[in-house]
């Protein structure tokens, strides 16, 4: 029998595995993933405020790249944030968790059958003391969203692009679909990471459409494509509102009342705002490597109560989202970051990091909104379920 086996071999669970290989050598861990890779074929950024020293120090043999700021650019204004912000690449992560789990990794892998202590991989049963479900987002009727739709292209350039930091984000692109920005990542001096991302009502993704938006784009900055390196694309959750108690408890039900733990977008662990996952993905796995005792019940308890805790500390991020999303015609959203990204650096940091303070929703919410003061209003109270 297994100590732990984690299903599904994402950011969230990759972590997990990884954590508790460094902490406890000796535990029997699996890492199950139905692709033939670990982390699919994503980049995962974070920055500087989101993680602790100690955090930081256990993730560092993953970080890809770093950079010393970012820059971000609206009609009205662009701003250099002195942020010091890392890169992830799924490739690497791959890598170093192969190298440090070994044959503790099955991969191509299929799951027809998920207990609390038991899963069933390729029609054979797997026994565990402890199961932790990390299969991706599933939507719940308890839980109400909008969403993060984007495709990037890693492509390589036939001169230098000239750009040495992040831009997160370029909202000075024709608003399309919902809030837009044009996302790039200097990877060397000609190879570059192209994300077209939409805060969109709908989940409806069209990738040839971003595809072309992207080319159109690299043209306009004169930008010449040698070749296209890489693909990636995505649909993320953005909280609005709803029951994590409804939540949680549903996922007992559908287990036929096992109550089975649950990592990353399984657990609704993500920023509410930026759809991000990889602060919770590491806070959770610190958390599960240092409990007394690895067993189902326990590794429940942590994940829920764990999940439950960031959703009603990031409550203030859900308004803020349907202020969004409600209040103001979607080609005018960008006008909402337009403003928030000329307030303060700490502000900013602990908004990204998730721990905005009261003094920061009061800066956020003072001065003359962005967004006509009756739309915001009846958009604070939609949908309204913590």
């Amino acid at each position: 029998m297994h100590d732990v086996i984690l299903v599904g071999g994402g950011l969230a669970n990759g972590l997990i595995a990884w954590r508790l290989k460094m902490l406890h050598p000796k535990l029997n861990i699996l890492l199950i993933e139905q692709d033939r890779t670990l982390g699919g074929n994503h980049t995962w950024s974070f920055y500087q405020p989101d993680l602790t020293l100690e955090q930081h120090a256990w993730i560092k043999p993953l970080i890809t790249q770093q950079w010393p700021a970012y820059r971000v650019k609206f009609p009205k204004h662009t701003r250099t944030v002195n942020t010091p912000c890392y890169r992830i690449s799924s490739e690497h992560f791959h890598a170093v968790l192969i190298r440090d789990l070994g044959i503790k990794v099955m991969l191509n892998a299929k799951v027809s059958d998920l207990k609390s202590k038991c899963v069933t991989v390729n029609g054979v049963n797997i026994q565990a003391r402890v199961i932790i479900d990390g299969r991706g987002h599933q939507n719940s009727a308890h839980l109400h969203y909008a969403y993060q739709k984007f495709v990037g292209l890693e492509v390589l350039l036939t001169r230098p692009h000239g750009q040495n930091i992040p831009t997160i984000m370029d909202a000075c692109v024709p608003q399309i679909d919902g809030y837009r920005f044009i996302y790039t990542l200097p990877i060397d001096s000609k190879r570059i990471l192209i994300e077209d991302t939409r805060y969109s009502n709908k989940p409806n993704l069209k990738p040839d459409d971003l595809k072309k938006a992207i080319l159109n784009y690299a043209q306009n900055r004169g930008w010449q494509i040698k070749s296209i390196a890489r693909e990636e694309f995505g649909v993320l959750p953005i909280a609005l509102s709803g029951d994590i108690t409804g939540f949680w408890d549903d996922k007992s039900v559908h287990s036929d009342n096992a109550q089975v733990a649950c990592s990353g977008l399984r657990a609704a662990l993500f920023h509410p705002t930026t759809g991000y996952s990889l602060l919770y993905a590491v806070r959770l796995a610190e958390q599960i490597a240092k409990t007394p005792v690895l067993d189902a019940d326990s590794v429940y308890k942590i994940t829920r109560k764990f999940s439950t805790q960031q959703w009603q500390r990031t409550r203030f991020m859900r308004v803020l989202n349907r202020m969004l999303f409600f209040a103001c015609a979607p080609e005018k959203r960008y006008l909402v970051l337009q403003r928030f990204y000329q307030l303060p650096l700490p502000l900013i940091e602990r908004f990204y990091a998730g721990m905005p303070n009261f003094s920061d929703k009061l800066r956020i919410l003072s001065g003359k909104p962005p967004v006509p003061i009756f739309a915001a209003i009846k958009a604070v109270f939609r949908q309204q379920s913590t």
